[in-house]
């Protein structure tokens, strides 16, 4: 399971001034959609490949631990020294990050049944697609929401490691059910977040916080899907 996060994206509950900002954000909103859809696409494609070749895939599972690390290193650089990187660099890396999640979830995949991983996509799909619209329609502010969805989901993190030790199938049903919860109220703060115009007042510019922006909703879908499969997962092969 991936709960790689942007502790810099979860925080910080500020909201842009009415007028320009606003627009402004709306416009980069588009382009964050645009690098996370690219970047899904770039992870479906290399969990495609992989599948479709066992001897690439046993491979692949021989280097889960330094991929999984990796991956965690790219998300905390773009995280904190975002700020430092130029926007280009920041975007390579995300794409690095989602090339190299197409490894790990051809690995995840592998194990579940076609109608399983078909169910987990459509459901994701609609619930990050409902869950971006109330964030971007709601004049209510989700700033609150986002610092208590980040602290659940520290605790849903401690809860997992726990859970590896336990092995409780209804303790991970009941993760899996949290963690879906989280990451749709996730979606719905990081795309309110985007489009006011707060993250790029927080980043310094437009650019970035597409790209940041694009990193953070590649993160709750990615997420959001993986728990749903989870709940799904009575279809394994």
């Amino acid at each position: 399971m991936s709960y790689q996060f942007d502790p810099r994206g979860q925080m910080g509950g500020m909201t842009a001034q009415p007028g320009a900002t606003v627009a402004t954000g709306s416009g980069y909103l588009g382009q964050a959609f645009l690098w996370m859809f690219a970047g899904l696409l770039l992870t479906g494609g290399v969990a495609v490949a992989l599948a479709a070749n066992e001897n690439l895939l046993v491979q692949a599972l021989g280097y889960a631990m330094p991929i999984i690390i990796g991956q965690f290193a790219i998300v905390m650089v773009i995280s904190f020294l975002i700020r430092r990187m130029s926007a280009t660099l920041a975007l390579l890396l995300f794409f690095v990050y989602a090339a190299s999640m197409g490894l790990t979830l051809a690995v995840i995949l592998s194990v579940y049944s076609t109608s399983a991983v078909a169910t987990a996509s459509i459901s994701a799909a609609a619930m990050f697609g409902a869950a971006g619209l109330y964030g971007y329609t709601t004049k209510r502010s989700l700033a609150g929401l986002g610092s208590i969805l980040f602290m659940g989901l520290i605790g849903l993190i401690v809860a997992s490691i726990v859970n590896l030790f336990l092995g409780s199938d209804t303790i991970s049903w009941v993760i899996s059910v949290i963690g879906v919860v989280i990451f749709t109220g996730l979606t719905a703060f990081h795309v309110q977040r985007i489009a006011s115009g707060a993250l790029a007042q927080q980043l310094g510019s437009n650019e970035k916080a597409a790209v940041f922006g694009a990193l953070s909703l590649y993160l709750d879908f990615i997420n959001l899907f993986l728990f749903l499969l989870r709940l799904f997962g009575g279809g394994r092969r």
